[in-house]
């Protein structure tokens, strides 16, 4: 299994954070973070301007629509098929239904953002993966008293997987930023053992600081560097987002919904530009996103820091190399084999 590549089905892509740390390949804070072994057959998100800069950097398609139309119709869009076979599907599913909702009622909306979770099983009964990662935010791990994530694991369970979960800390993992996310990971009982999350941690100490990962952009004039504009808004303290960053330590959680309120530099004179926002998050400088500044500090807040997610992609590299025993053929499809955009209009 040495030399196989794994293919990956690419769900809730974002801009691409996620995708980025799996297949390796890049540059971020002076350090380079090499290929891994997986590929993406096939990548889906429903915000053409997230999308568009996903394409614009991993130079292939994505299918730009709800999932919910991909796999059951009802879009004007021309219907995309999934590959047939796959060996990973990959996503951070949204959740926000579950905060709002008593025990089973956001999973039971048939129009709620809380059944996305479902797409995703949906798709995994389809391709019959190796394997899924399900990302997401850590309030999920509470949202109505724990019940939300249970009933997420016994939905996943049921299809013969085996389910494990962890919080990461992404400033455990050379990211320079506090942000915790739950990673789920799913194996096929019937040809994989449990996955074990076992990822090795920095020390305290030795957290990356702002200072050494945004330091060379405090006095770069506003438009010197790509993505390298600020919001206007006025400071407001106590409200959130309206703190000032400390340079020697990790920065905050970048977030996807600013409304304006990103954090001001150290220095006090500005809010931290888009391309600090992605710096923090550890995405590489020749990762541009468009069309504009406030969309990309909500791409960059949605997203999965690409170097945590190169750390995770090692682990399960690893388990796979070691406990996939079956000698089989990447199954990854070509992007060239799918429509033109001039054919199927839902793909950019």
């Amino acid at each position: 299994m040495k030399n196989k590549k794994y293919s990956i089905i690419s769900l809730f892509a974002g801009c691409g954070g996620l995708d980025l740390g799996f297949m390796g390949g890049f540059t971020s804070l002076g350090k380079n973070y090499s290929k891994r072994k997986f590929e993406i057959s096939w990548a889906n998100e429903i915000d053409k301007d997230f999308a568009k800069t996903y394409r614009e950097y991993f130079k292939h398609d994505i299918v730009v629509d709800d999932i919910r139309n991909i796999l059951y119709g009802g879009s004007s869009l021309p219907l995309n098929p999934l590959p047939e076979k796959i060996d990973i599907v990959l996503g951070g599913f949204p959740c926000q239904d579950f905060s709002h909702a008593g025990k089973r009622r956001g999973f039971e909306n048939a129009n709620g953002r809380g059944l996305l979770y479902k797409s995703m099983i949906e798709v995994i009964k389809r391709t019959r993966p190796s394997l899924f990662i399900a990302e997401n935010v850590k309030g999920l791990l509470t949202m109505n008293k724990g019940e939300a994530v249970k009933i997420i694991n016994e939905d996943f369970a049921k299809e013969g997987y085996y389910v494990s979960m962890n919080l990461y800390h992404a400033a455990e993992h050379g990211v320079p930023q506090t942000r915790e996310r739950v990673i789920i990971v799913g194996t096929r009982k019937d040809i994989l053992p449990k996955f074990e999350h076992n990822l090795s941690k920095l020390p305290k100490n030795q957290w990356k600081k702002l200072r050494e990962a945004i330091g060379d952009l405090e006095n770069i004039p506003e438009g010197g560097a790509p993505n390298h504009y600020w919001s206007k808004a006025r400071l407001f303290p106590g409200t959130q987002g309206n703190t000032i960053v400390s340079p020697d330590k990790p920065g905050p959680t970048m977030r996807a919904e600013h409304h304006g309120n990103i954090e001001f530099h150290w220095n006090g004179k500005r809010r931290l530009s888009a391309r600090e926002a992605a710096r923090i998050q550890t995405f590489p400088d020749d990762f541009i996103f468009y069309p504009s500044t406030s969309s990309a500090y909500k791409q960059i807040g949605n997203a999965v820091p690409p170097v945590l997610a190169w750390h995770i992609a090692g682990t399960i590299q690893e388990f796979l190399n070691a406990n996939l025993k079956k000698e089989i053929t990447s199954t990854a499809t070509t992007y060239s084999s799918y429509p033109t955009p001039v054919e199927a209009t839902n793909i950019i």
